[in-house]
C-alpha cells in the first residue's frame, strides 16, 4: 500500500470507525433499556428509609416509568447520529456531520477519541467548489 507520508487519513478513518462502534453500542443499549422498561420487566429500585439507611424494593409496572424510556430513546437517537456521522467521516463528505456524530458518541470513551481523531483529520474533507 503506497503512502504519501500523511498519516491523518488513518486518524480520520479511525475516528469514523470509533464513532460507528460507539453509535452501535448506544443504539443497542438504548433499545434494550426502552424495550424492557416498556414491557414492564421488574426493576430494582433503591429507597431511602426513615431509619437512615438504604433499602431495596422490587417494583414492576405494567408500563414502566417514563424516564428510562426517554433515556433509552435519547440513546437510540444519539446512536443513529453517531453512526451517520461515522459514515460521513469514512466517506470524507461533511466535517460538521462527522464531528456532530463523534459528539453524539460521547457517552463512551470511544466518543472522546473519535472527536480527537476527526478534528485532527479536518483537512481531509472535500472542499466546497464554487
Amino acid at each position: 500500500m503506497a503512502s504519501n507520508g500523511d498519516s491523518k487519513g488513518g486518524l480520520l478513518t479511525a475516528g469514523g470507525v470509533l464513532s460507528i462502534v460507539a453509535g452501535v453500542f448506544e443504539l443497542i443499549a438504548g433499545g434494550i433499556m426502552a424495550f424492557f422498561i416498556f414491557l414492564g420487566v421488574p426493576c430494582w429500585l433503591a429507597f431511602f428509609n426513615h431509619s437512615g439507611g438504604w433499602t431495596w424494593h422490587e417494583h414492576s409496572w405494567a408500563v414502566g416509568p417514563i424516564w428510562p424510556m426517554i433515556l433509552g430513546g435519547i440513546l437510540v437517537v444519539l446512536g443513529i447520529i453517531a453512526i451517520v456521522g461515522g459514515i460521513s467521516a469514512l466517506r470524507r463528505k461533511s466535517f460538521g456531520l462527522s464531528l456532530a456524530g463523534a459528539i453524539c458518541a460521547l457517552p463512551s470513551i470511544l466518543g472522546i477519541l473519535a472527536i480527537i481523531f476527526i478534528a485532527l483529520g479536518k483537512r481531509e474533507f472535500e472542499t466546497v467548489k464554487e
